[in-house]
């Protein structure tokens, strides 16, 4: 058996149910409850059927016969973390690449993930998920594409809406491209719906519209440096730009409170995917971004793929090392005024894509975010305990509490203090399923064989 079909074979291996595992016991663990900033020492958590079922002092928690006891003395343990702009590969993608992205991330931790760009394949995948039939976070998924080529009246718009709704998508995905008249209908029937949607602000809607519409979430801060703009700039708020880098030198930040106001009380939360935008603006070439070792989990011609990309990117004329920089610090000024004000924000790094790693890229986006002003913990809470509050699951996750889903990550340090910590989990809980380094390491070491294997030959037509 060739081996790619071996790394294939170890990805489909089934999570049991979790009713069928036994109990498992982190005896001594220093918990990161994430209810607020505290670690609470020499804690037993025990689970049991995908839940916490005790979480006390070890000589107050008794381990049950049979269950698996881990000891985690000197280790810390907090919730699992949530993508919330997640990209599942969709369309004629080999089922062992969707596999594949599902296993970085949970071999990194993330154990919720909101795809951004839906499939009809990902609502029988989001189900076998749940079943724990495949290695993978939860899934919460949004519908294909709604944008300028997919609705190109009000009417499509209607019904696209009624149709993703009937089809069992979570959200509706907002694109580029969008008409006002199409917008709002699509607003309208998502309304009458029931159903919520995020994404992009198409140029014609413009993010105050969006926060008028009240948009689930803002995906990457689109449209606020639009919004922003100097009144009389000799730039056009709609030329087409990467999310406002040609307008940074006639922005109106005294325009910046009002606009943090104004998504407070629409109640729209904002998914910044800030390192994607640090990557982006970046100088590294792709040659250079490939070397980073967690690019040797992606299949080597998508790597390929992603150097012509940046090649592309890098030859934009609209990129500019004083550009850029300008670029990244209003973003960061952003971001820490949404923050402060009472905006909700969400952890989300827009992976996969052009060499944003699934799982990996998320201690990074967590780095960004500290070097917009937050805290590690204020970090975590964009994914983790706001995650829950967005998704309306806080009785379900968000903490590290009894009643709630065993969705875990056993780390080595102490993550409150430096978010780098978060990276290469000592072990994962998924479902309540126990995930050691031992298996994670063996894992993540099968991925990065088969991405080094040539793809398989085409297949051959039959005979006329």
């Amino acid at each position: 058996m060739p081996r790619s079909t071996l790394a294939v074979a170890a990805l489909l291996t089934a999570l049991s149910a979790s009713a069928a595992e036994p109990p498992l016991a982190l005896v001594g663990v220093n918990v990161v409850p994430m209810d607020r900033e505290r670690v609470v020492a020499g804690q037993t958590v025990l689970v049991k059927d995908g839940r916490i079922a005790r979480v006390g002092p070890v000589k107050e928690v008794p381990v049950p016969e049979g269950a698996t006891r881990v000891d985690a003395a000197g280790k810390y343990l907090m919730p699992g973390l949530a993508e919330m702009h997640a990209h599942l590969p969709g369309g004629q993608a080999p089922e062992a690449l969707v596999e594949r992205v599902l296993a970085l991330f949970a071999i990194n931790g993330v154990t919720t993930i909101r795809g951004m760009l839906g499939h009809p394949r990902h609502l029988p995948l989001r189900a076998r998920l749940e079943k724990g039939e495949l290695l993978g976070p939860r899934l919460v998924t949004s519908g294909p594409s709604l944008n300028g080529n997919s609705v190109k009246s009000p009417e499509e718009g209607v019904r696209a809406v009624a149709e993703q709704k009937a089809a069992g998508y979570d959200f509706l995905k907002i694109h580029p491209g969008l008409s006002l008249a199409s917008f709002d209908a699509i607003a309208a029937e998502a309304g009458r719906q029931g159903i919520r949607f995020a994404g992009h602000v198409p140029t014609e809607v413009g993010v105050l519209r969006a926060l008028e519409a009240r948009y689930a979430t803002i995906d990457h801060a689109d449209g606020y440096l639009e919004a922003m703009l100097k009144e009389g700039a000799p730039v056009d708020a709609k030329q087409p730009t990467f999310f406002g880098l040609g307008l940074v030198e006639h922005l109106d930040e005294g325009k910046l409170q009002a606009l943090v106001r104004k998504t407070v009380a629409a109640g729209v939360w904002v998914v910044p995917t800030q390192h994607l935008m640090e990557l982006f603006t970046g100088p590294e070439t792709g040659e250079e971004l490939a070397k980073r070792p967690e690019v040797a989990t992606v299949p080597a011609p998508i790597v390929e793929n992603w150097k012509k990309q940046r090649t592309a990117f890098l030859s934009d004329p609209e990129l500019n090392p004083e550009r850029a920089r300008r670029f990244l610090a209003v973003r960061r000024r952003l971001l820490r005024a949404l923050h402060d004000g009472g905006a909700g924000l969400l952890l989300g790094s827009d992976a996969i894509q052009v060499f944003s790693v699934p799982g990996f890229s998320i201690p990074e986006e967590l780095a960004s975010l500290v070097r917009c002003g937050l805290t590690p913990y204020q970090a975590y809470v964009t994914g983790t305990r706001n995650v829950a509050r967005f998704l309306g699951e806080e009785k379900d996750a968000g903490t590290v509490e009894e009643g709630k889903r065993a969705d875990l990550l056993l780390l080595d340090r102490n993550p409150l203090q430096d978010v780098g910590n978060v990276k290469s989990p000592a072990g994962v809980v998924l479902r309540g399923r126990w995930l050691p380094r031992t298996e994670l390491e063996r894992r993540l070491a099968e991925l990065k064989r088969s991405a080094a294997e040539p793809p398989p030959p085409p297949p051959t037509a039959p005979p006329a």
